[in-house]
């Protein structure tokens, strides 16, 4: 649709939004204006076109104020500039929640305790319950063999190679299009799984392909920190903290196939054709679905 279409379509629901947005003071709730909506012109119908929608705050006055939105549109990446576009607050506003107080005038003092929680717990729900691909692609490693000493390698270097893309990527060293690098991880838990079903043993060649799969997982990751936006105070902090919440998100993941996978069936003789090879079978099929999907559609 051009945008005269979707703006006649949806006109409606986008004015709804003036009941649903609340930016809030100590002593009132401040009223919002439509002003403009923004839609680009029709181009590649595989990228999402981002529509800015604009509303103006009659008499706001310098004191500090909070923002949410009705929980139904879910959570919010609220950043807040001053005239001159200087960062002066950036979080993360989850479902129902409100951001902390802020000022449109002074930038907001940072706590590091805060930041250091919050970054973790993005990481750890990037992977849980959030990261089904990446779930996958820990799960097909775990596959190949439940052993301590294969699998500390693989994850090891998983997360060795993510790690360095995930800080070149949020540096913006790197900057891969999403287009290549999506198909690309769903390819990597497609191999991974297939390899699955052709050996119980760890090639000398997996571990370098591995590590190559992960670069491109942290570039992955690395979207999800640019999207969120960190400020530059707490830079390195906040990309530290983030990875140690996708560490902790693979640790649950590999102690959780632990106990409802290997504790329960590894020293049954069948474990390998009835286990390992069905459960390789269908991450292989998922992730050359998504593979297929990322690459058309």
């Amino acid at each position: 649709m051009n945008s005269n279409e979707l703006i006649s379509q949806y006109d409606f629901e986008i004015k709804k939004l003036l009941n649903k947005i609340n930016l809030i003071s100590s002593e009132k709730n401040y009223d919002l204006i439509l002003t403009n909506i923004n839609i680009p012109e029709v181009g590649n119908q595989n990228i999402i076109r981002n529509t800015t929608v604009e509303f103006d705050i009659q008499n706001i006055q310098n004191e500090d104020l909070k923002f949410y939105w009705e929980k139904e549109l879910g959570p919010i990446i609220l950043r807040v500039n001053s005239v001159d576009n200087e960062d002066l607050y950036s979080a993360l506003v989850e479902i129902d929640k409100k951001s902390d107080w802020f000022n449109p005038s002074f930038k907001a003092e940072e706590n590091l305790i805060d930041n250091i929680k919050t970054y973790i717990e993005i990481g750890f729900t990037h992977i849980l319950p959030k990261g089904l691909d990446h779930i996958l692609f820990v799960l097909a490693l775990f596959l190949l063999s439940s052993k301590f000493k294969p699998l500390i390698l693989q994850i090891s270097l998983f997360t060795l190679s993510h790690t360095i893309t995930l800080f070149l990527g949020a540096l913006n060293i790197i900057n891969i299009s999403p287009q290549i690098v999506e198909p690309i991880i769903a390819l990597s838990i497609c191999f991974v799984a297939i390899e699955n079903l052709f050996t119980d043993n760890l090639r000398k060649l997996r571990p370098y392909i591995i590590f190559m799969f992960g670069l491109l997982h942290g570039l992955g990751f690395a979207g999800i920190i640019n999207e969120i936006g960190v400020s530059d105070s707490l830079f390195f902090v906040s990309l530290i903290s983030f990875n140690v919440g996708v560490e902790l998100g693979q640790i649950a993941v590999i102690i959780l196939s632990y106990i409802f996978i290997a504790l329960l069936f590894q020293k049954k003789k069948w474990y390998r054709d009835r286990v390992t090879k069905p459960l390789s079978i269908l991450i292989a099929f998922v992730g050359f679905y998504w593979f297929v999907q990322r690459i058309f559609f």
